[in-house]
């Protein structure tokens, strides 16, 4: 795949000269729009270099002539071979820099993390001695031999599951199946979020099967669950028997919010999902953790339990909202905002005064600016002045190219809620 199928030069991209620089500022993304001409032979998934309107080589990647991302930056050296040694030291750098800065995904969490690690269009998360591969892309498909080879030696897993079944493919030509890849890998299996266990179902859990994503942010819920009954009475309101939180927990998936929640003090946790096999799974997880007294389960529409809450006139100290993606399109951005909006209004309507309000969006096109516009708009609506807790995105094992903002997909935000009346 290093040379053109005549034997000759590499077949090259070059860029307009009008283009943005966003390659040269790290983005590894080259569109459509941004290509000049094509010199030499080009199928999906081919190995194409680089250049710019004046011949000067910029990157090697793979290239799709029928995608909109018309290539995919994998190096900036030129003539680098892309074979299994390639993918070795790509694979030795994630793990050095998961060992550096977020040591539990040494053995639970992101191992490789597509772009930002400098290998598009795959993503491998690890589960103990058990990975969980996707790939995303044409290009990472006719690579993925070597690939996978590279993740058996420098990971050395039991077993590797490719869970290509997420409808990107599809837009990319390929088929969307779930198999073994390599080895044995259970249906089920254990694994350790800061410190608490829960059970994933590796073949039909959404993603990969745990979102590893949340695993800082679920930890930054700690400060929020106990001090509450001196909490109460400094903000007027009857300071209760209990010194943990009381906490709605929406589109609660397995529990692991919820889990972390009581594991870290609260009084009690309300969590809420319209999947009963969802929150069959979260009922598990609290019951394994020891933790299941102080916790009920609703399986419900979380925008219809918001708006009965509001109407009967609830009160939470802690209200947490981890819903699924809203906006799957630039085209539903606008639907997307009302939703959000909608509940984040609902969820700070039955907040106490001083009460914290949880709240994400992992809605690749919604931006965090309009996140943020959005949050504040409820607030409006609401009568509430929010205070910044916490503004933060993934966890550490989930990088971000700095020149690459659409990489930003997920926003998360504390904010502590009074009331302007």
């Amino acid at each position: 795949m290093t040379e053109r199928r005549d034997g000759l030069l590499p077949t090259r991209l070059v860029l307009r000269r009008d283009r943005r620089r966003r390659l040269e500022q790290g983005h590894p993304w080259i569109y459509r729009s941004e290509v000049e001409r094509v010199e030499g032979p080009l199928a999906p998934g081919d190995l194409v270099d680089v250049v710019n309107h004046q011949g000067v080589f910029l990157a090697r990647g793979y290239a799709n002539p029928h995608s909109q991302i018309f290539a995919r930056v994998l190096t900036y050296r030129q003539g680098e071979p892309i074979d299994v040694d390639f993918f070795i030291r790509r694979f030795q750098q994630a793990l050095e820099y998961r060992r550096r800065f977020h040591p539990q995904a040494m053995t639970y969490g992101r191992a490789v993390y597509g772009e930002a690690d400098f290998v598009p269009g795959l993503v491998v998360d690890r589960f103990g001695e058990v990975l969980v591969a996707q790939v995303l892309t044409a290009g990472m498909e006719r690579l993925f031999e070597q690939a996978l080879e590279a993740l058996v030696e420098v990971y050395k897993p039991a077993g590797i599951l490719a869970r290509n079944d997420v409808p990107v493919r599809a837009l990319e030509g390929l088929p969307l199946v779930v198999e073994t890849a390599y080895g044995e890998v259970p249906d089920v299996v254990d694994v350790i979020d800061n410190g608490l266990t829960f059970s994933v179902d590796l073949r039909e859990g959404q993603k990969t099967g745990y979102f590893w994503d949340q695993s800082e942010n679920r930890a930054a819920i700690r400060p929020l669950m106990t001090g509450w009954t001196a909490r109460r009475a400094l903000f007027g309101e009857a300071p209760g028997d209990l010194d943990g939180a009381h906490v709605l927990d929406c589109f609660c998936h397995t529990g692991a919010f919820a889990v972390h929640a009581l594991h870290y003090g609260a009084a009690h946790v309300t969590a809420v999902d319209i999947s009963a096999d969802a929150v069959e799974l979260a009922r598990q997880n609290a019951r394994r953790n020891g933790v299941l007294d102080r916790a009920d389960f609703a399986v419900a529409n979380a925008f219809d339990y918001l708006r009965e809450q509001d109407a009967r006139g609830a009160r939470y100290d802690v209200v947490i909202l981890d819903p699924p993606a809203f906006a799957k399109s630039r085209q539903s951005i606008e639907s997307a905002a009302r939703g959000y909006k909608e509940i984040n209004l609902r969820a700070m309507r039955i907040l106490r005064e001083g009460g914290f309000l949880v709240t994400a969006s992992c809605s690749y096109h919604m931006s965090p600016e309009r996140f943020r516009e959005t949050i504040l708009d409820a607030a409006v609506d609401a009568h509430k002045v929010l205070r910044v807790v916490r503004d933060a995105r993934a966890a550490s094992d989930h990088p971000q190219i700095a020149g690459a903002p659409e990489q930003h997909y997920l926003k998360f935000l504390i904010y502590e809620v009074r009331s302007r009346r």
